[in-house]
């Protein structure tokens, strides 16, 4: 065979670093042999697979058709190497969002490590369009994410099914309401999660179908910071069911229906449509449907951390 898997690793490693020197401290090598190896690929064909630009290296339209190819070799041949060493599974990348990674993903990820031991799983949580940036370049094998998107270079499965729900402080004016129109949310100041997540994109979808113009008076990275800041009084907050049982439960946050506002959702896998699904993807994917198991949405699970 005239390509080696060291060639292939150097090739992968400056695609996502488009530097050779970060490329050779990842791998471990002097820079001089990186280089050495990427210089050999491309000669040896006569195939260049990077734009120079100065000290960074661009993928060009061989090296973006390659780069996928490179990648599902090295995690077949990672693959091999766990069989040959004692029925291991390649490492797998996983990116959920936030309501995901939070309350179900790292669940998953116990089951699935206690189930394979000495296998590896680097579970990384953000947003959902950081997820799907991430895909696009290769750093995830598999998303986990609560936010609708179309994308042509991605395949989406579902999940299971989520809702979002208003709330506020036991002491807010709302909280005795029990259930309101939307109209009797216009005025309300609400603590929401940023643009570019999921649960964002729905609640301003929502309130834009009922003519609400929602006053966001703060926007927060985290769940808990919303629950935190709206149990303060401040204002109002819309996050998914799965995260505000145990609130709900505590008396420390009160649910306030809308019965006019769409807020269902679906959790989906999402994954690089070019890409071939590894085992261990499969395995970790097969979890996450065990986990859930006949539930049809999140308001049914069981599981003791959300109970």
């Amino acid at each position: 065979m005239k390509i080696t898997l060291r060639q292939l690793e150097v090739f992968v490693a400056i695609a996502h670093l488009e530097n050779v020197s970060r490329a050779a401290t990842q791998l471990n090598m002097s820079q001089s042999a990186a280089s050495t190896a990427l210089l050999e690929l491309e000669r040896h064909f006569d195939c260049p697979l990077f734009d120079r630009l100065g000290k960074s290296l661009r993928l060009n339209g061989n090296g973006r058709g390659l780069l996928p190819q490179a990648e599902d070799m090295l995690a077949r041949a990672g693959e091999i190497e766990g069989y040959l060493a004692g029925g291991k599974l390649a490492p797998v990348a996983v990116g959920a969002t936030l309501t995901i990674g939070n309350y179900l993903a790292t669940l998953v990820v116990v089951e699935y490590l206690q189930k394979n031991p000495g296998s590896r799983v680097a579970l990384s949580v953000c947003n959902t369009r950081q997820v799907i940036e991430r895909l696009h370049r290769y750093e995830l094998d598999i998303g986990l994410i609560e936010g609708e998107a179309s994308d042509a270079d991605l395949i989406f499965e579902p999940w299971i099914d989520d809702e979002l729900v208003v709330f506020c402080a036991p002491s807010h004016p709302l909280a005795a309401a029990g259930s309101l129109r939307s109209t009797a949310l216009a005025g309300q100041k609400w603590i929401v999660r940023e643009p570019g997540s999921g649960t964002r994109a729905l609640f301003d979808r929502a309130m834009r179908s009922v003519g609400v113009d929602a006053d966001v008076c703060l926007e927060l990275e985290h769940t808990e910071a919303i629950k935190r800041a709206v149990e303060s009084g401040l204002g109002v907050g819309c996050l998914s069911r799965l995260s505000l049982r145990e609130a709900f439960r505590r008396g420390s946050l009160v649910e306030i229906g809308t019965p006019d506002l769409a807020l269902r959702r679906r959790f989906q896998f999402v994954r690089q449509r070019q890409r071939q699904v590894s085992t261990a993807t499969q395995t970790f994917i097969a979890e996450c449907r065990r986990l859930t198991g006949e539930a049809s949405d999140t308001s049914q699970l069981t599981l003791p951390f959300i109970a």
